[in-house]
């Protein structure tokens, strides 16, 4: 188990310098946000950077999680944009009110982390929360779009917003929609680009970089028209970034004269609610990337986030939260505590004083090319993909929540959502209402202890969203390191978000020395194959699919043994350097040999990121279980994919470079006189003649394989995987290495 990181000043005394570093890439990432996000916002792009340097500097004093970032999210821009249309009253001080709300927001969320009451954010269904984000993808496509294109929409709706995008594409500004090309296209194939050097900075950073040398390429800072392909265009410095030179002219100050009116308080509930929302969310969702797996104090966070929320709208900034995507940049590049946060905002803070002259020259189209991606990511087919996946029910809860959004707003969005989902569940228990609540709220679900460190947690009744805390208070009883079974083979109805629950619990239960068994589902029907995909209780046959009929096929015809099932037995994965901050989520159709072979091929399910920035990738592994120690390892072949290079080279400080091999190689040890020992020449050929296996790592009792490009093998290449396997452990197991 790894050494968890001390706390306070004995961890910044410790850890400063992997913090720091780490803190060097975050704020990289978060500058160029905090901007955009700000002007998308209908605020002064210092907002931005206001509530990113609060969200560092003070909230990492009062905060319950280890490695997120505070500061403003995408997520917000339509909350903002919406309180500032409800609150203008014509008197041009629509945002001193909106700072108003935002300072009330931020004591409601103090409020109700003061009163432990942080936990019932995870009442609310979290397809519906994704279909919230959506919603708000599409919003900030919709608005932005048209700026990345030099274009205008008089449309007051968000879908007329975006077919008139669609209408202006003829009339867009070419300089305009030029610099956004190619910020887009740095963007979309940043991480594909081999060029060692345009991995030095993050992509948003390029984008404005590379923006710059347009704005005095064409003369931005002087009013001007241009003629092109038969039309006029102008350009002039209102299409540049707007900073005043003395920052202090950039705050704004919140106005509480409206505070009796219903706008307002709509405006005060709806950013509590979206932020805490969001921010929980992200929270939780950081838990399973952190290579400790330390626990996120709920309340703690609220209140943290909720002064900062304060501060920053006291002075004319965003509201504060958990951000999932710099806090991803976080744990991938190793910051270890709480400090990292910290030095972010340190960071910012230096930037904005001695880079604010370079920031004005940054074209406003370059910062809206980086909202439309982040728009489109939030909302993009493969989301929609992947919530389909997950069961046609929950596609019901994510569109229904995402249409309702859009066509009326974020509350009512996501209280329609929740009320789908509610009504839905009862037509698929098949009881009358008032039996369904009680089903929820009354059923006799208990922990039972069977013997010495050994419990069984039986699920009965409807186990939907709304039995959340009920279950969690159950799962709190369950010692650290004891063995459980959750049973759940009574419950008429079991929930995605449930089940999403049971399966974090069993992984991070696993980490503290626990085994947890989730059981009971084999009378279960559901509409996906997805182990989280709502269950009811039932009879059903279990039928296999075209690929793992074929892979019983090979199976059965080499002399193998195949099980189709899901295995629950995934959290050794994470043993392995490349899973530790990259949730395994499920393993099907395995094929091993026979008893004491110590090999096995296995398709998985993985995810890179968490929460809004998370991708699902299925990819194909061998396992080589070894009887005694080897050294640890990393060997990859350079063409490895290079999105994943920098973790799967293992960049801690404990490995060095392995000299002795191929020059397409890179190879990572732990110990280097051992590793000579180990590898021969006839292993090494092996390695690098293979055309299968592109990337090996030992964590010193197994070996684990990946193939060529982190997707599904061909079922016709699984006999190579299994003889490049059995062969390895041959060579190992005789005694000839």
């Amino acid at each position: 188990m790894e050494i968890v990181p001390k706390t306070g000043l004995k961890g910044f005394i410790e850890n400063w310098q992997s913090d720091l570093l780490a803190a060097v890439s975050v704020s990289l990432v978060a500058l160029p946000l905090s901007l955009g996000i700000a002007i998308a916002s209908g605020l002064s792009p210092v907002s931005g950077m206001l509530s990113a340097i609060i969200g560092g500097i003070v909230t990492t004093f009062i905060r319950g999680s280890h490695l997120a970032i505070n500061g403003p999210t995408a997520g917000l821009i339509a909350v903002v944009l919406a309180s500032i249309a409800a609150l203008d009253d014509g008197s041009g001080r629509a945002l001193n009110y909106v700072f108003a709300a935002m300072v009330v927001a931020g004591g409601i969320q103090i409020l109700l982390g003061f009163f432990k009451l942080g936990r019932f954010a995870d009442l609310f269904h979290s397809t519906v929360v994704h279909g919230i984000l959506a919603a708000i993808g599409v919003i900030i496509l919709a608005k932005q779009i048209h700026i990345a294109m030099g274009t205008t929409s008089s449309s007051g709706h968000i879908i007329g917003t975006l077919i008139d995008a669609v209408r202006q594409l003829p009339n867009s500004n070419p300089v305009v929609a030029g610099i956004s090309l190619v910020g887009l296209l740095l963007l979309v194939f940043h991480s594909r680009i081999s060029y060692a050097f345009f991995h030095f900075l993050p992509a948003p950073m390029w984008v404005l970089i590379l923006s710059i040398p347009f704005a005095y390429l064409f003369n931005f800072f002087e009013p001007h028209t241009f003629h092109a392909f038969g039309r006029t265009y102008e350009l002039g410095p209102e299409q540049l970034i707007a900073i005043p030179d003395n920052l202090l002219d950039a705050f704004v100050y919140p106005d509480f004269s409206r505070m009796h009116t219903f706008p307002f308080w709509l405006s005060v509930v709806s950013i509590a609610m979206i932020a805490s929302i969001e921010s929980l969310a992200s929270g939780k969702a950081v838990e399973k990337l952190d290579p400790y797996r330390r626990k996120t104090s709920a309340n703690k966070d609220m209140v943290g986030i909720g002064l900062s929320t304060m501060i920053s709208g006291a002075l004319g900034g965003l509201p504060v939260i958990n951000v999932i995507v710099r806090s991803t940049v976080n744990v991938h590049n190793h910051a270890k505590t709480k400090w990292s946060n910290f030095f972010h905002g340190v960071l910012l803070l230096l930037f904005i004083v001695l880079l604010a002259p370079v920031i004005q020259k940054v074209p406003l189209c370059a910062l809206a090319i980086l909202l439309v991606y982040t728009g489109y990511k939030l909302a993009s087919p493969s989301v929609f993909k992947h919530v389909y996946s997950q069961g046609i029910e929950q596609m019901l809860f994510f569109s229904g929540t995402l249409i309702l959004t859009l066509f009326t707003n974020l509350l009512v969005g996501i209280f329609g959502g929740l009320l789908l989902a509610l009504i839905t569940h009862m037509l698929l228990a098949k009881v009358p209402p008032r039996t369904f609540f009680q089903l929820v709220f009354k059923s006799d679900s208990e922990l039972l202890q069977q013997g010495d460190g050994v419990y069984r947690l039986k699920i009965s009744g409807i186990a939907n969203f709304l039995a959340t805390i009920k279950i969690e208070n159950l799962l709190r009883k369950i010692p650290a390191q004891a063995t459980a079974t959750i049973d759940l083979s009574s419950a008429r109805l079991v929930d995605f978000s449930i089940l999403e629950h049971l399966y974090d619990f069993q992984r991070s239960h696993a980490y503290s020395g626990g085994k947890i068994e989730i059981a009971g589902l084999e009378r279960h029907i559901s509409s996906s194959r997805n182990k989280r995909a709502l269950k009811i209780l039932t009879d059903p046959m279990h039928r296999m699919s075209t690929r793992q009929t074929r892979l019983n096929e090979l199976a059965t015809a080499s002399g193998w043994d195949f099980h189709s099932e899901p295995s629950n037995a995934i959290d050794y994965y994470e043993s392995f350097y490349f899973f530790k901050s990259r949730p395994v989520d499920e393993q099907f159709s395995r094929i091993s040999g026979a008893e004491g072979d110590g090999w096995e091929v296995a398709d998985i399910a993985f995810e890179e990121g968490a929460f809004i920035s998370t991708e699902e990738y299925k990819t194909t592994l061998g396992l080589i279980r070894l009887p005694h120690p080897i050294p640890k390892f990393a060997i990859e072949k350079k063409i490895f994919p290079l999105r994943f290079l920098n973790l799967a080279a293992h960049k801690d400080i404990d490995y060095v470079l392995y000299p002795n091999f191929s020059d397409d190689f890179i190879v990572k040890v732990e110990d280097i006189e051992a590793m000579q020992t180990f590898m021969t020449a006839e292993l090494r050929t092996l390695i690098e003649q293979s055309e299968t296996i592109h990337h090996l790592e030992s964590n010193g009792e197994a070996i684990l394989l990946f193939t060529d490009n982190l997707q599904l093998a061909r079922v016709r290449d699984y006999p190579q995987i299994v003889e490049f396997a059995r062969q390895m452990r041959g060579l190992i197991v005789s005694g000839s290495v």
